[in-house]
């Protein structure tokens, strides 16, 4: 199906820009992940990978706050052992040491979370471990080091990918929400990989019940056929940002790339959406994740296993 779609887009219309105008599958693209992702997450802006959505997802944080006056809003803030990418945001607020230590300090004004990993007490935990929750509360001590009116935007990943998968304690996702929340900070879920089915859920925001400001995704969006990624936004930072231009001629966000919502790759997000409900791939995700979970705790106990 997938294929197909792309052998028929590419005769059809092989490049639009989108660049004040579009196509239609970029905008029926668009309707369908509006439709998929939670809540106000409503707007999407499409990208070539996971690396181009965060950048995005971070440009996007800091246009929003000096869009609605609060331009002092400039720090961002991480998580160690996080990992966003090989762009340059991305790899200033990433947290894995190899991946930064070629590349001098990156970005400046860039804070990092304690990362939740506690192999001592959450070895072998079925589901959520039961602790680490508390180490939400470290956004507060940065939020008093830095004052409320500094700070954008916080971004971590719901269940860590890259140094292992690690499953957020329960609470945690919830605190970090309640305190960006209270000090007008947006929340930055990087879902390029738990995005599309990996938790049986369409969006680990959807999984958990914890609905950030903005979603960075890519890899499952079209299957890997076709290079493709998109920020999903929330209607209020939409709303925000499209309302400081007093002018409509003007562009609403100085930023974009030539092959955004490129049609080939709108071609094959379609046909990759369809398939994943047509085939049920969301659901059969989840009714064998136990399966799954069996398995690897078998394992408990074994030589080199951890």
């Amino acid at each position: 199906r997938i294929v197909k779609a792309v052998q028929a887009q590419v005769a059809e219309l092989d490049f639009a820009p989108s660049f004040q105008f579009s196509h239609p599958k970029a905008f029926e693209l668009a309707s369908k992940l509006a439709n998929l992702f939670p809540g106000q997450l409503d707007y999407a802006f499409f990208t070539n990978s996971g690396s181009e959505s965060v950048d995005t997802a971070l440009k996007i944080a800091l246009a929003y706050q000096r869009a609605r006056g609060e331009g002092t809003r400039t720090r961002l803030i991480g998580r160690e052992r996080g990992y966003h990418g090989v762009g340059f945001g991305g790899i200033s607020v990433g947290g894995m040491v190899a991946n930064r230590k070629w590349f001098g300090q990156a970005l400046g004004g860039i804070d990092h979370l304690p990362h939740t990993l506690d192999i001592e007490r959450n070895a072998f935990t079925k589901g959520q471990p039961e602790h680490g929750a508390h180490l939400a509360d470290e956004l507060e001590r940065l939020v008093a080091l830095h004052d409320a009116s500094n700070i954008a935007a916080v971004i971590i990943e719901p269940v860590a990918g890259s140094i292992g998968v690690y499953p957020p304690p329960r609470g945690y996702l919830e605190k970090i929400r309640e305190i960006t929340k209270k000090h007008g900070i947006l929340l930055i879920f990087d879902e390029v990989i738990t995005a599309y089915g990996r938790l049986g859920k369409g969006s680990a925001a959807e999984y958990f019940g914890v609905e950030p400001d903005l979603v960075t995704t890519a890899k499952g969006l079209t299957s890997g056929v076709i290079p493709m990624g998109a920020v999903m936004a929330s209607k209020e930072i939409y709303d925000t940002i499209i309302g400081s231009q007093a002018d409509e001629r003007l562009i609403e966000l100085f930023h974009g790339y030539t092959y955004s919502a490129h049609p080939v790759a709108c071609a094959a997000a379609l046909a990759t959406l369809e398939t994943y409900k047509e085939e049920g791939l969301f659901e059969r995700a989840a009714s064998l994740a136990p399966v799954w979970e069996e398995a690897l705790h078998s394992l408990a106990g074994e030589p080199n296993i951890i």
